[in-house]
This record gives C-alpha cells, structure tokens and sequence, in this order.
C-alpha cells in the first residue's frame, strides 16, 4: 500500500508528461544562416538555483536542418560576477547528457530532497558558474533532452529499454516499472555515428547559439574567446571539435566558407577530464592500473593482468587492430563520415577486441571502472536528478517536449558500428592546438579506471613531444608540484610546462568535480585565467615550468565502499539483486525515486541528516565572498596524509543517505 501511495506523484510525473505542452518559448532564425533557428526561454530561477538571482538563464534548441531533424538542448547560465569568459561542458559517453555535469559535477546548482515527494534545487558553491558564463550542450542528436522527431515510447526501468512504439505492459511487471513518455525517434541512423560528424554538427548548433545570444560573442574591437572542458569519451570529442572549430576559421579566412554568415570560435583552452584520447597509448595502463595503482588494490589476478598486457602486444592484437583501422581510416574514409562499410568493420572489430582483452579483465573485480574504490552497484554519485528532471514542472519551465534520459543507446550503437573509438589519432591534433597558442589542461581524478591517470599522464607526454623540441624536452623535465587548493589543503600534484598541463587529483573518481570540488573549480579556473596550476598566481607562461619530483608518487589507502542506494530510474546501475527482487514483487515504499524498506527509513534519515553540498561546505552560505573568487596560494600548507581528500571523500558519501548530486552515465561506454 505504501508502494503505491509513494509512487503516485511519481507515475503521474511521468505517464503525463507525454507530448508535454511548451510554453513561452520564443523562437527566431540565425542571423548568420536563415535555415537554423532557435527556440529558448528563461526558466524559474528556482528550476536551478544560483547563487545571486541576476544571472542570466537560457534553456532551448538550436534546430539545424539536414538528412534528419536536429534539436540540440543547451542550458547558458551567466557567471555569478561580470565577466567575458564563456565555458562550454561536453559530457561523453557517447551517449551520455551533459546535464550529468551540470547536475552532478559543476552546474550552478544541484538537486537536494525538500520533502517527502518533493525534490528541488540549491546552489552549489563550487559551481564554476563562480568564474565563468557557462553553456551546457546535450549532444550528439537525441542525447538527453536533444531530438529529432518527438515520438511515443514505453520505458522499461528494470532495463532501462526504450521501445516504440508504445509496448502492452507486461503483465508480470509492477506498473511504476513500465511507463510511457515522450522522447527520441529511437532511429540510429537520425544521429551521428562518428565524432567528426558529431563535430561539425556542434559548429553548426554554436552558429546559431551565437546568433541568438550575440553579447557572448565577438564584437567589434575583439573576437570570442572560448573555453571547452569536456569529460571521459570528451577526450575525444574536446581535441577533434576544437580542431574543426580551427580549421572553420581558416576557412573563413581564406573565403571557404562566408565570413559575413559565420562566426569565429575562438579557442582559448581545452580541458580534458578523464578523458579517453586514444587506446594506442592509454590502453596498456589498464592492467597496469588494475594491480599497480597508487592505493595498494591488486583488484586482480596479477597473471590475468599479464595476459592483458599480451592481448595489447601481440601480433594481431588490440595495438595491431587499431593501427589497422587507422589505415583504412586514412586510405578509405578520410573525412571519418562513417559510411565505408569496409572500413567500419575493421574498425569495430578492434575496438571489441581491445575492449574484450585488454580493458574488462577488470571486471573480475567486482568494482566499478569509475571508482576503483567502488564495489558495484556504485551509489555515487547519486541519481537524484534523473527524478527531477522528469517531472512536469521542471520540463514545463525548461520548455521541453520530452522526457529525460541520460544516456541514448542509439547513439552508444551508432558510435559503436563504425569503431568510432579507435579511429582517430588525436594526440597530433592537441599538439597543433597548442602550437596554436590554446592551453591545453589534463585533470584526472586518481581513483578512475576506465580512462585512468596513467594513462592520461602518458597521453600528456605524448603531446608535448609531438608539439615541439621546447615542450618534448621542458615538460617532461618539470617536477610534480603541489595543487594548493585552499590554506590547509592540497587536491593533487600538477605537472606544467608552457600551455600544457597534467593534473593528478587525489581522491576522485571519474567525475572529478563530484568528488572534488573545490580542487576541480580551481584547477578549471587556472586553466582558463592561464594561472600557476599549483598555486593560481600570475605567471609567464612563455617560461614557466613546475618544479618539484619528476614522477607523482603519493599513495593512499581506499575509503570503505558505500551500499547500495537503489534509484528507481538506475535499477541498473545503482540497485543490488535482494533491492531488484523487492522492485519486482511490489516490496518497499518509494520515496522521491529511492527505493526503502519501509516509508520510517526515510522519516528517519531526513529528520537526523542535514544536507551539505559536495565536500562538506554548508548548503545554506550566503556570503559573497564565499561565492565567489579565486584562491592564490602564498605558501604551501602541510597537511596531514588523512588531509589529502580521504576525509572529504567520507563527508561526500555521508549525502547518499539524503542523496543531493546526481548519477553518472549508464553506458557501455563512458560519461
């Protein structure tokens, strides 16, 4: 009784959110392209909380034509202070929405439990909103609230399968388990299917962005400056769009394309969080990392770890298979279109292979590729906002027409079916973005494992040895220095030389701003203001170089894993078999999407916990100084080892009991 009683607001939430109505949108066509337009509307300030209630808000659709209707979903939020700085963010997957980053990781606000059934928003003092306007892109077509055709479909959440058309729910499943909704065509070929595709179509949407919102880009007297910070499979998305949005403005310059129709993007930086660049350097670290990480986990069989090694080496291996995809990339689809059968095949199938025999040997675990401290199903971080956004209200202020999902598997296949993640060789295009004069930041949390800090370290080097005799020689040269986050704290340790930077940041998982903070806030800020990474003071960076001990060697231990919180739109992901089992025969209450034995285990929880925002600091700060600024460091705090983030780390896991951050990607691929 109390199951369904829970669930009512739930079910109501989303079986009436079909076709929802769209209110107060405005729409208008590009200046620069009479075929684009846009559509967008300032929603409820209370839709997303900020910190000061005069920033700006857009949320809307940049609707581009082509083979197939395109409505790419962003969300602007002005900074809390005046400022030029424009910050795009890109989650990956491919798949994968970036309004995880914005309700997870570093967004203005995040989702916190006002009541029981009533779920709302506060500000997050670490949002980088503190230093930068921000725009929040969901991409490629159909990746979360992105579209082609609004179209009616039934969602299995045991699964989390879409179907359409709308399927007779089954009559052996609980009817909060089986729901009808609004969203994507589910049509693989409506989406792009290679990240070059993906690219051009994004140069397409900021056109019409920039159109729309003329005062965050170029004026008279100066051109735009950009900053793109993407995340996981953003390690190949950030270098290949910036490149093309390089190679868009020389085509305006020599007269390609029109220069009186187009605007310049220019890039500023790019920064790269736990990203996955490219297998050929990154792979072999991940038996490497799998029994020789910095926390003392053999996570497991140091032989099976041997034989994955070997599956990168050898003759016909995963090394082997993607230098041949590349080939026939190179021979047979240079464009990277995606559309030479041929080629995909090949490069498919390395892909397969080098994730078989090199990359899920660590599955043996038991633990989750984000988090090696982890068991699965991993909690954290938490998937609250996945409620939140399929609510009415929120839809209805958003402006949107269809129900959110954060992860679209039709993108996941289409990448998928033309080996999308083996065809590229980005290291060359990173090194041409710095020659260009683009600072390029790497910044990985330490406890990832699927796109892990040993392999970005080498992917850095890699980079600043292709980019000239100057950085292949002063960047592997320049020592690991302290990451000075605050007076008493130290996030991590940071190799930099020029523009280039690898950051290593203690503590954190895969998304690094969930885990941490205030160290990625400042870690991002010194990236776009060209600060010392380690301390954020003014620097030369025509001559600057860190220095201190040429390898990062600090070790931990892991923190105990956090149990099972079971997301009623995670299952999953998120819910252990005995919670499965009670989803399935009609067991326990819901309660704003989470699952409990009984409705008193809530009660309990909400009355004792006070909710705190990521890292520990009061949710209910309103101090100016607090909410905004900078931090540059005058010396360096000594902090005991327990100090490093393992504490912080404790503080976050506290907020599973009144969950407040959000869900990672539920993908076969990455966030």
């Amino acid at each position: 009784m109390y199951h369904i009683l829970f669930l009512l607001s739930y079910l109501l939430s989303v079986t009436l959110a079909q076709y929802p109505p769209v209110s107060n949108l405005t729409t208008i066509t590009s200046p620069f392209d009479a075929n684009i337009t846009i559509s967008f509307k300032s929603p409820r300030t209370d839709t997303c909380k900020t910190a000061f209630d005069t920033q700006q808000q857009y949320t809307g659709w940049v609707h581009i034509p082509g083979t197939y209707p395109t409505n790419t979903f962003f969300w602007f939020f002005g900074a809390r202070e005046p400022t030029e700085q424009l910050t795009i963010w890109l989650n990956g997957g491919p798949g994968a929405s970036s309004m995880i980053g914005l309700f997870t990781e570093n967004g203005p606000c995040q989702v916190v439990e006002l009541a029981a059934g009533k779920l709302g928003t506060i500000v997050r003092d670490w949002g980088w909103d503190r230093g930068s306007n921000l725009l929040y892109i969901d991409q490629p077509n159909q990746v979360g609230f992105s579209y082609d055709t609004p179209t009616n479909c039934s969602l299995d959440l045991l699964t989390s399968s879409l179907y359409t058309p709308e399927q007779v729910h089954p009559s052996s499943q609980p009817a909060d388990t089986f729901l009808n909704g609004t969203f994507s065509s589910l049509n693989m070929s409506n989406t792009a299917n290679t990240t070059e595709t993906a690219g051009m179509a994004i140069w397409h949407m900021l056109q019409g962005f920039l159109g729309a919102f003329p005062e965050f880009g170029p004026t008279n007297s100066s051109i735009m400056g950009v900053h793109l910070f993407a995340e996981s499979y953003g390690g190949k998305y950030g270098p290949a769009f910036a490149t093309i949005w390089e190679e868009q403005n020389l085509r305006r310059l020599n007269g390609s394309i029109p220069r009186n129709a187009t605007v310049e993007i220019k890039l500023v930086s790019l920064g790269i969080v736990n990203g996955c660049v490219d297998d050929l350097v990154q792979a072999p670290f991940y038996p490497a990392m799998a029994v020789n990480n910095t926390y003392g986990l053999t996570a497991i069989n140091p032989t099976r770890a041997e034989a994955a090694t070997g599956s990168f080496y050898s003759s016909g291996g995963c090394r082997a298979q993607i230098n041949q995809c590349r080939t026939a990339v190179a021979n047979q689809d240079p464009g990277n279109s995606g559309d030479v059968s041929v080629v995909n095949s090949i490069c498919s199938n390395a892909y397969t292979f080098c994730n078989e025999y090199v990359v899920q040997p660590y599955n043996d675990a038991g633990r989750n590729v984000y988090d090696i401290a982890h068991f699965l199903p991993d909690p954290f971080p938490p998937s609250t906002y996945l409620e939140y956004l399929n609510t009415p209200s929120v839809q209805s202020a958003i402006g949107s027409q269809l129900n959110y999902t954060q992860t679209n598997q039709q993108v996941v296949s289409a990448f998928t079916s033309t080996g999308d993640y083996e065809r590229q060789a980005l290291i060359p295009d990173i090194a041409a973005l710095l020659r260009a004069g683009v600072r390029v930041g790497f910044i990985y949390g330490d406890r990832d494992y699927i796109c892990n800090w040993l392999g970005g370290e080498a992917i850095s080097l890699a980079v600043a040895a292709q980019t000239s005799p100057a950085y292949a020689s002063f960047f592997p040269a320049a020592g690991y220095a302290p990451i000075i986050v605050n007076t008493t704290y130290i996030g991590g340790a940071v190799r930099q030389y020029g523009n280039l930077s690898f950051s290593r940041i203690y503590d954190a998982g895969h998304s690094v701003p969930a885990y941490q903070p205030e160290t990625a806030f400042q870690v991002f800020a010194r990236i776009m203001t060209g600060t010392s990474l380690s301390t954020g003071a003014t620097i030369d960076l025509s001559a600057y170089g860190t220095t201190g001990p040429v390898n990062s060697t600090y070790t931990n231990s892991l923190p105990a894993s956090p149990s099972a919180t079971c997301w009623l739109r995670n299952i999953p992901e998120t819910c252990n078999s005995d919670q499965k089992n009670m989803i399935i025969h009609n067991q326990g209450v819901i309660i704003n999407g989470v699952l409990y034995s009984a409705s008193s285990d809530w009660s309990s929880i909400a009355s004792s916990a006070t909710p705190t925002a990521a890292g520990g600091a009061s949710v209910t700060v309103t101090a100016t100084e607090v909410l905004t600024g900078f931090f540059t460091a005058t010396s360096t705090p000594t902090p005991s080892k327990k100090s490093f983030g393992a504490s912080s780390f404790r503080m976050n896991l506290n907020l599973l009991v009144l969950p407040i951050l959000g869900a990672l990607a539920s993908s076969s691929f990455l966030s």
